[in-house]
């Protein structure tokens, strides 16, 4: 037998045992002729004590070991409640090593996540030993296993959908592999299973799910891994944009609620249209629990026209103009450093005149731009914006094309500079109501700005009645903290309407046979209403985990590269292995 209990099993009621434990030596203290390890396994961590020195002669840290002896009480001086076994310990009178470590280590293991990122995915079996991570992974299991529960309790079937299909365009590159038996033919991953789960729906299946690989050639992020990434893939027949959204709260609020400590806003979650979004926020990306909101000023900036800082003549009309409200009088660094910080950061990100902002102290505006206004307008901007004793009014103005994002970096940056970020909870929000098309400058013609099969609020009266800049689709998204979890759509499974949809946006008929024939063909033979979504969940694993980079919670992910610098993919292979795919290397 190599071990009857496993390294986090053994409590009070196991002395005077004899047992026999196996796993990897963590620690090795020297107390003067008797050695503490502490062996860790997957479990956790169970103390061993060892009177005979010689049993450990030219064993190493990391080094796997079985122990034999007695279960005994620890002095009460050594107790250590931080671990489930710290009121006990094995005296062991026998040792066996199961597997030597041979090499030197190249960092601690327990300091693994302080040790630079490609030395950690070179050696990513040390890392994973990290309990640290090893528990995020753990974590992921269990998340994986509850999500699964939840949606099979609610009536979906898991459904698996290939991973060797054809190219199509969805918005990223394609990862292709080429066919051996089709000479200059190549197969795709699939970016996601967006059109076979509508298939499944058009075969009648009523509710699908699956957790789903996804395959995007596209670079790294903090919260995007490139290459693969893995979504709760969920889609539904006859179904409406609520109906999806009331399975999202239950599977999404369930998680984090078993999985989390913190505060969750509870369903139903907070419904934001893209236009508020935008405005108010500055991105389709909200964190609610940043309680700054961003205010439109530009009506009244539109009937005002003066200078700014440094005598420079900035002419508000005709440009959009943004003003947040914040309180940084009593910042512990000093008002005049929050001053020049905001200052510098705010030309960083492309206001080559800084910020602008007024103060009102004592019932009295102060500030570069309060000299320029008259009290009649101080009065319409204090019950515009709903400014108090004590606060600031930061103005953001550019063009109608980044003043947004501007201001949602702004909000962002005071927001957390002034410390109101609450760290303890999960705020979730839905993104509705985006617009379907969009104008292109570079191409000049109208665009899909988002699923081209999403259905069209109105339908096809509002494809043929409706500005195509005004027609909004039945897309949406769900954030958490600022992080998209997911995107989904109600479905456009109207051939009519698809025809008349991809024809605004300059596509023909013939597109959507050669691109999406068999969705498009299987329309035609009848399909029912569906809708569906898909929660990304190595980002729900990594928001619910505290981690700031997605590759914490993937068992073995690519670099920020794309690279595998354990396997050493993406890598060479022999030129038979070309031939039998029909390709050769051009330099």
């Amino acid at each position: 037998m190599i071990r009857t209990h496993n390294c986090n099993e053994l409590r009070t009621e196991h002395i005077g045992e004899e047992v026999v434990l196996a796993g990897w030596i963590n620690t090795i203290r020297d107390h003067g002729g008797v050695l503490f390890i502490d062996l860790r396994d997957h479990y956790g961590v169970t103390q061993i004590v060892i009177h005979d020195d010689s049993l450990l002669a030219d064993v190493t840290k990391e080094t796997v070991i079985s122990a034999k002896g007695v279960v005994k009480k620890r002095d009460e001086d050594t107790l250590n409640t931080k671990i489930e076994t710290g009121y006990i310990e094995v005296h062991a009178d026998s040792i066996e090593v199961l597997g030597p470590c041979l090499n030197s280590l190249p960092f601690e293991v327990d300091e693994s996540t302080k040790t630079r990122e490609d030395l950690r995915l070179k050696y990513r079996y040390l890392d994973l030993r990290n309990p640290k991570i090893h528990n995020n992974i753990v974590l992921r299991s269990k998340m994986l296993s509850f999500m699964r529960a939840q949606m099979e309790q609610l009536g979906f079937m898991e459904i698996q959908t290939p991973i060797l299909t054809a190219s199509s365009p969805e918005g990223a590159r394609d990862y292709l592999v080429p066919s051996r038996k089709h000479k200059g033919k190549f197969y795709a991953l699939p970016q996601a299973p967006q059109q076979f789960k509508q298939l499944l729906m058009a075969s009648g299946f009523d509710k699908y799910f699956q957790i789903a690989p996804c395959f995007r050639d596209e670079d790294a992020r903090q919260d995007r891994s490139p290459g693969e990434f893995y979504q709760l893939d969920f889609e539904m027949a006859f179904a409406t944009q609520e109906d999806v959204f009331d399975v999202a709260e239950t599977v999404i609020y369930n998680t984090f609620n078993e999985f989390s400590d913190k505060k969750i806003s509870k369903p139903p979650f907070k419904r934001i249209t893209f236009a508020d979004a935008m405005l108010k926020y500055g991105t389709d990306k909200p964190d609610l629990r940043n309680p700054l909101i961003i205010s439109d000023l530009t009506d009244f900036f539109a009937k005002n026209e003066f200078l700014t800082i440094n005598d420079r003549t900035v002419p508000f009309k005709n440009k959009p103009v943004r003003g947040i409200v914040a309180n940084y009088l009593d910042m512990a660094e000093g008002k005049k450093a929050f001053e020049k910080d905001i200052d510098t950061y705010s030309r960083s990100i492309g206001m080559k005149f800084g910020v602008g902002y007024i103060t009102l102290d004592n019932g009295e505006y102060k500030g570069p731009i309060a000299k320029f206004l008259t009290e009649e307008q101080k009065a319409e901007l204090t019950e515009l914006v709903g400014i108090k004793d004590g606060e600031s009014l930061f103005f953001i103005s550019d063009t109608p094309a980044v003043v947004d994002h501007l201001a949602g970096e702004m909000r962002t940056w005071i927001g957390t500079k002034l410390g109101l970020i609450d760290e303890s909870s999960f705020e979730f929000c839905f993104i509705v109501d985006f617009p379907m098309y969009e104008y292109n400058d570079e191409t000049k013609k109208i665009d899909f700005t988002h699923n081209p099969f999403s259905m069209p609020q109105g339908g096809m009266d509002a494809l043929l009645n409706k500005d195509p800049l005004e027609i909004f689709a039945y897309q949406y998204d769900i954030v958490c903290n600022g992080v998209e979890l997911s995107s989904g759509a109600v479905r456009n499974h109207n051939p009519e309407i698809m025809r008349k949809a991809f024809e605004i946006a300059g596509y023909g008929e013939d597109t959507l046979k050669e691109k999406f024939g068999a969705l498009y063909n299987a329309f035609a033979f009848g399909a029912p209403p569906h809708a569906g979504m898909a929660p990304g969940v190595d980002r729900m694993v990594m928001l619910i985990a505290g981690e700031e980079t997605i590759r914490d919670v993937i068992a073995f992910p690519l670099n920020g590269n794309a690279q595998d610098l354990m396997m050493g993919a993406p890598g060479t292979v022999t030129q038979q292995q070309l031939r039998d795919v029909h390709i050769k290397i051009r330099d």
